[in-house]
C-alpha cells in the first residue's frame, strides 16, 4: 500500500511540474499560431468596438470565436476605452497582443506591444469627418421609400442571402433598389471589406496615376530591390498578383499572411523582403503582400507623410461621399491595403457606382480612362480569373456557369464579402457579412437572382472611353 502511494504521489509531482512547465513555456515562448489568434481577436474586436460601436463581448464570441479555430474560443479579450487599447491573452494569461485605436484612421494591431512607436508612426492630424447628409442616395443616406419588391424578395430569401449575411444593397441605374440587413446591423454600421479593400487601395493608386505620379510600368518599386531581379518587377505585376514574389496565402496556419497581419508591426517588411519564384508576369500567385507593397508605394509617391495619411480621404472618400470610410493602417505606419477598409453597405455600394460608372463621380473623371478597362481585363497568368486592376473574373466560379452576364467583374473578401459590377445591367450587388468559405456560400447564386427579377431595359451607365481598356504591358 505504502508503494502505491509512493508511486501516486510521484505521478502527482510530476503532473504539477509539467504543467508548471508547460506555463513557463507558455509564458515565454508562446507559439507563434496563439500570437496569431490573440492578435486577430485583439484587432478584430478593437476595430468593431471603436469604429462599429459595437458591444467587445458580442464580437469576441460571434466575429472571433464562433466561425474560427476552436482555440479561439480559449481567448479573452480586455478592452480600455480610455486609452484605446486593446489586449487578447490565450485562457486569459498567455502569447498577449495588442491593438490600439488611432482615431479616424482606426485601430492597428500592435504584436510588438509598443504603443509609443504606434503613436507616433501617425503623429499627424486625421481628416475631419466627413458629414452625411439626407440627400437622395448616392448623393445622401436617403435610399427612398419605394424598394423595388421582387428583388426584395430575393434579398429576403435565406437561399440566396447565404448564412449570417449582414448587409445586401443593390444598385440599379445610379439608385438603390433593395437592400437588407442581418439582426443588429443596419446602413448605418460600418463593415469590414477585408479584400475587397485591394480593389479600393488599386483605386487610390489609379487616382495618382491620373496625377501623372505613378505608371503601370514603374520599376525599381523598392530600395532593397536595387541590386537584384526584384527590380524588374512593375507596378503592373504587383496590381495582377504576377509580380514572381513568393508568399504564402494559407489563413489555415501560421502563413506570410497571417504572419504578416498579426505578427509584425510593419506589414511592407515580408513582402519586401520575399525571394523571387518565378519571373514578373509569369505566375499568379494571390498575394495580400503585394497589396501592402502597393500601399508603401502610392504613400511615398505622395510627397510626405501627412499629406499620405490625408490621400484616400482627400483624393476618393470625399469625392464620392464615402462619409463612413475608415482606411486603417499598420503599426508604422502604412495602409493596410490588404484588409482594413471599414465602410457602410451604402458606402461600399457609392465605390461600386463609381467603378461601374468608369472612374467618374458628378462628371468628374477621377481615375485615368482605361484603369476600370484593367480592371475588368484578365490576366495570362491566372488563366482567366484576375484582372490587371486588384479584382476578379471567376471567384470560385465562372459568371458563364452561372449564367450571369459575361462583362460582370468582383470584389471579393474573407468571410463572404462581395461586390458584384454588371455594366450591361448597369448594376451593382454588395454582399457583406460573416461566412466562412467551408459553409460553401457563392455570391453568385444572389447576383443571379437579383438579374433575374431586374428588368432588362436599362442601359450601361458607361461615360465616354470607359471600353478603352489600358494595355500596361508593351
Amino acid at each position: 500500500m505504502r508503494f502505491v502511494l509512493r508511486v501516486l504521489k510521484a505521478l502527482a509531482l510530476l503532473v504539477v511540474l509539467i504543467i508548471a512547465a508547460g506555463t513557463g513555456w507558455l509564458f515565454a515562448w508562446p507559439p507563434e499560431l496563439l500570437r496569431v489568434g490573440d492578435g486577430y481577436a485583439a484587432k478584430i474586436v478593437c476595430s468593431n468596438v471603436f469604429i462599429a460601436g459595437r458591444d467587445a463581448d458580442d464580437v469576441l464570441h460571434d466575429d472571433v470565436q464562433a466561425p474560427g479555430n476552436p482555440l479561439l474560443r480559449l481567448v479573452r479579450v480586455s478592452v480600455e476605452r480610455d486609452s484605446g487599447r486593446v489586449t487578447a491573452r490565450f485562457m486569459g494569461l498567455f502569447a498577449s497582443s495588442y491593438a490600439l485605436y488611432r482615431g479616424a484612421l482606426g485601430c492597428t494591431s500592435v504584436p510588438d506591444g509598443n504603443f509609443e512607436a504606434a503613436i507616433d508612426a501617425v503623429p499627424f492630424d486625421a481628416p475631419a469627418k466627413m458629414q452625411a447628409n439626407d440627400g437622395l442616395w448616392p448623393q445622401g443616406e436617403d435610399s427612398g421609400n419605394q424598394p423595388d419588391a421582387k428583388i426584395a424578395a430575393v434579398l429576403a430569401d435565406a437561399r440566396f442571402a447565404g448564412p449570417a449575411m449582414r448587409a445586401i444593397v443593390v444598385v440599379r441605374d445610379g439608385r438603390i433598389v433593395a437592400e437588407a440587413y442581418g439582426p443588429g446591423f443596419s446602413s448605418k454600421t460600418p463593415l469590414v471589406g477585408w479584400s475587397m479593400t485591394k480593389t479600393v487601395n488599386a483605386a487610390i493608386l489609379g487616382r495618382l496615376m491620373l496625377e501623372g505620379k505613378v505608371s503601370f510600368d514603374d520599376d525599381q518599386l523598392m530600395a532593397q530591390w536595387k541590386d537584384d531581379q526584384r527590380a524588374r518587377i512593375k507596378v503592373s505585376d504587383l496590381l495582377g498578383m504576377e509580380s514572381g514574389l513568393a508568399f504564402n496565402e494559407d489563413y489555415g496556419s501560421v502563413a506570410d499572411v497571417t504572419r504578416m497581419l498579426y505578427l509584425d508591426p510593419d506589414m511592407v517588411s515580408l513582402p519586401a523582403n520575399a525571394p523571387m519564384e518565378a519571373a514578373p508576369g509569369q505566375r499568379f500567385r494571390y498575394s495580400s503582400g503585394t497589396a501592402a507593397l502597393l500601399s508603401r508605394i502610392w504613400m511615398d509617391r505622395v510627397g510626405n507623410a501627412q499629406a499620405a495619411f490625408s490621400y484616400p480621404h482627400d483624393a476618393l472618400f470625399s469625392p464620392l461621399g464615402m462619409t463612413s470610410a475608415v482606411f486603417e493602417l499598420d503599426a508604422r505606419g502604412t495602409f493596410a491595403g490588404s484588409s482594413y477598409l471599414y465602410a457602410t453597405a451604402h458606402d461600399w455600394a457609392r465605390f461600386g457606382q463609381f467603378l461601374l460608372q468608369d472612374g467618374v463621380w458628378n462628371g468628374r473623371r477621377l481615375l485615368p480612362e482605361g484603369f476600370v478597362g484593367a480592371m475588368r481585363t484578365p490576366t495570362a497568368a491566372s488563366n482567366g480569373r484576375y484582372t490587371q486592376g486588384q479584382a476578379w473574373l471567376v471567384p470560385g466560379g465562372s459568371s458563364a456557369a452561372f449564367g450571369l452576364p459575361e462583362d460582370t467583374f468582383w470584389l471579393t473578401g474573407h468571410d463572404g464579402q462581395s461586390m458584384a459590377i454588371v455594366p450591361s445591367a448597369n448594376l451593382v450587388v454588395v454582399r457583406l457579412g460573416l461566412t466562412p468559405g467551408w459553409l460553401g456560400y457563392q455570391p453568385q447564386t444572389l447576383l443571379k437572382a437579383v438579374v433575374a427579377a431586374s428588368p432588362q431595359s436599362g442601359m450601361p451607365q458607361q461615360q465616354a472611353g470607359s471600353e478603352r481598356q489600358v494595355q500596361p504591358r508593351p
